[in-house]
C-alpha cells in the first residue's frame, strides 16, 4: 500500500528495521503506531484483543525507515484463535530487529515477570515504553521505572502517553539509536505490505466492535468477498461477517436489518475515508459454528 512522497536520500549511516510492538491488550500499541504513522492503520477500540493480525506500519524519515509491527495483545489463550494470536505477536518478536514492549503506567510490575522472564532469551534488544503516562501522577514515574530497571533486560525505559503523543520523539530516538545501519526495505512512498482488502475488513470489524456489547466482537470475523474498484463511479464491495451462532446473527442482523445497516454505514463512511474515493459496501451474515476453535476455519479466514 501506497503513500504518496518523494524518495528520500540515503546518505550514509541510513539506519533501517523492524520494530515488534508487544504487550498485553488494551494497553496502546495500535494506537502509538497510528500516532507515528499519522494515519489510522490498526483499527482500536476500548476492547481488548481487537487487534488479532501483525500489521506492518512503515516510517520514512530523514535517515531511517522504521518498519512497525503491531500485534496481538498477549494472554492466556482459552481457544485456538487466541493460541494463534500469541503466536503471532511472539513470532514477530523474536524476528524483529528491535522488541518494544509496551505496558501500563497504571499497572503493577509484579503482573509483567512471567512476561518480561518469557522475553529474556529473545535475540533482539529489547525497549520499555511504559504508556499512560497522562494517568499517574509524575512522582510515581522514577520508581517505576527503577523497578523495571532490575529486570535487566531492557537497553531503555520510556515513560510516554500514545494518545497524548507524549514523549513520542524521545522514544522513537531511541528506536533508531538501537537499529541497525541498513538501505530501507521498502520505497519510501509504502506505509505498509497489507492489501486494501485486509484493510476494508478490519474497518468493518472495528465498527462491530464498537457497536456491539461482548459476546459479539469476540465471535466476529470478517472476509472480504469482492472488491471491484470503479473508475467512473463507486467501487463494489461485498463482505462476509462470520459468527459462530445464530443467535449471534440476529443480534448483528437487528430488528428489520437495523443493527446491520448502522454497521454498514459507518464502516462505508470509514472505507470511503481510508480510501480517498466512494464505495458501495454490501454486507452479509453467516454462522460458521464454533469457528474460533476450528483449526480450517481459523486459516480460511487469514489468520496465521
Amino acid at each position: 500500500m501506497n503513500s504518496s512522497g518523494e524518495k528520500n536520500n540515503r546518505p550514509s549511516g541510513f539506519r533501517s528495521g523492524y520494530v515488534a510492538i508487544i504487550g498485553r491488550p488494551n494497553v496502546g500499541k495500535s494506537t502509538l503506531m497510528n500516532h507515528y504513522l499519522r494515519q489510522k492503520l490498526a483499527i482500536v477500540s476500548p476492547k481488548p484483543q481487537t487487534t488479532r493480525h501483525r500489521i506492518v506500519g512503515i516510517l520514512n524519515g530523514d535517515g531511517y525507515q522504521v518498519i512497525f509491527l503491531d500485534t496481538p495483545g498477549v494472554m492466556q489463550p482459552q481457544y485456538l484463535l487466541q493460541e494463534t494470536m500469541r503466536k503471532t505477536a511472539f513470532s514477530a518478536a523474536k524476528d524483529a530487529d528491535l522488541i518494544l514492549m509496551m505496558i501500563e503506567a497504571t499497572g503493577s510490575p509484579s503482573t509483567e515477570e512471567t512476561f518480561i522472564e518469557s522475553l529474556k532469551n529473545y535475540r533482539p534488544t529489547k525497549l520499555l515504553a511504559i504508556n499512560k503516562l497522562d494517568l499517574v501522577s509524575t512522582g510515581m514515574i522514577l520508581p517505576l521505572i527503577e523497578q523495571y530497571r532490575k529486570y535487566e533486560i531492557f537497553e531503555d525505559i520510556v515513560p510516554v502517553s500514545a494518545l497524548k503523543r507524549i514523549n513520542l520523539d524521545r522514544l522513537l530516538s531511541c528506536i533508531l539509536k538501537h537499529l541497525p545501519e541498513s538501505e530501507p526495505y521498502y520505497p519510501p512512498d509504502v506505509i505498509s505490505d497489507e492489501s486494501e482488502r485486509f484493510f476494508v475488513s478490519e474497518i468493518i470489524r472495528e465498527q462491530i466492535y464498537l457497536l456491539f456489547g461482548e459476546e459479539i466482537p469476540y465471535s466476529t470475523s470478517v472476509r472480504v468477498e469482492e472488491f471491484r474498484e470503479n473508475p467512473r463511479g463507486k467501487d463494489f464491495i461485498r463482505a462476509i461477517v462470520v459468527v459462530e451462532r445464530d443467535s449471534q446473527k440476529a443480534i448483528l442482523i437487528g430488528r428489520g436489518g437495523q443493527a446491520l445497516k448502522r454497521v454498514g454505514r459507518s464502516a462505508r463512511q470509514g472505507i470511503e475515508e481510508f480510501l480517498g474515493r466512494s464505495v458501495f459496501l454490501q454486507l452479509d451474515v453467516k454462522v460458521e459454528k464454533k469457528w474460533r476453535k476450528n483449526p480450517s476455519a481459523i486459516r480460511r479466514l487469514g489468520y496465521r
